[in-house]
């Protein structure tokens, strides 16, 4: 099956699946509420057994190491994260585990990860299968040879396999960022603009003071934040990621990071940081010679 004929099944409800490699780490321990509260942007005095949430890892200046899901699972705390950034992860909770009762695992290598779309019908029971629902997706984590049988079930089932190019049209029209593309060590975690990541009443965090000063002033300079082609393009050509982002009058708006062809909009969209000024959904900016303006996300 094409990109095209597969993009066309999963926007129209179909059943699809990707495979990629992704951090998990296990931590526990009697104190591990009290270290981890302390090293991320989000509560987790306030996460129930069975729940997951967003949360982000900034550094002392409030900028990005990583971002995790963290679901809980009795008094076991599973991370989730981006290949890129599971060895930060893991070296940034591991050097608490000699400070008290606090643990660490990497279980990464022992799992495989199969992001699934629009199923439907339930998936073979695996007693050691770990699932965390997205907006857009149901994610496991599977044992090499559990994942498997979940792929032979999919194809069965007449899911369609997600290849990368695919995966990345789908990934920057539902808005999701990726590191070292759309964000990096260089990122304020605030001008991510990613709901529910950011706990502004719980007690301190390392960033925190960075992070609560520019929300309690009022607003970001930046923020990523969707950015579409005004026309749709006359050729393949087009912008690139790193564009620079002009207003009318000339002055520097922000700097497209992701950039795809959405089939669905028949237009080209891209992920991008924009300047606080031009946030506005319907900004008209240029990229290039190419009129874009700016839009909320998830595109699609």
């Amino acid at each position: 099956m094409s990109d095209l004929s597969g993009y066309e099944h999963i926007r129209s409800g179909g059943d699809g699946f990707y495979e990629q490699k992704r951090g998990l780490i296990a931590v526990w321990g009697k104190e591990a509420v009290q270290f981890l509260d302390g090293m991320i942007t989000n509560d987790m005095k306030t996460l129930d057994d069975g729940a997951h949430m967003l949360a982000a890892f900034p550094n002392a200046q409030g900028r990005l190491i990583a971002i995790v899901r963290v679901l809980r699972e009795g008094d076991r705390f599973l991370f989730e994260t981006e290949d890129a950034t599971r060895e930060k992860v893991f070296q940034n909770l591991f050097r608490f585990t000699y400070a008290g009762d606090f643990f660490v695992e990497d279980l990464s290598e022992s799992y495989q990860y199969i992001e699934i779309f629009g199923v439907k019908d339930a998936l073979p029971v695996v007693e050691d299968t770990i699932t965390l629902k997205s907006d857009f997706s149901l994610d496991c984590f599977a044992r090499p040879v559990d994942a498997n049988a979940i792929g032979g079930h999919l194809t069965a089932a007449g899911a369609v396999t997600i290849s990368d190019d695919l995966y990345d049209t789908l990934r920057i029209e539902n808005g999701i960022p990726k590191y070292g593309f759309d964000m990096d060590e260089t990122t304020i975690v605030s001008e991510l603009g990613l709901k529910d990541m950011i706990s502004y009443t719980k007690g301190c965090y390392i960033g925190q003071e960075i992070i609560a000063r520019i929300h309690f002033r009022g607003h970001v300079a930046k923020q990523l934040t969707g950015v579409i082609r005004a026309e749709p393009p006359a050729s393949a050509g087009g912008f690139l990621p790193g564009a620079e982002l002009m207003s009318p009058n000339g002055k520097n708006a922000g700097r497209i990071t992701s950039v795809t062809y959405s089939p669905k909009l028949k237009k080209q969209v891209c992920l991008a940081f924009v300047r606080y000024e031009s946030l506005y959904e319907g900004t008209p900016l240029r990229a290039g010679d190419v009129d874009v303006e700016v839009t909320k996300l998830p595109f699609v």
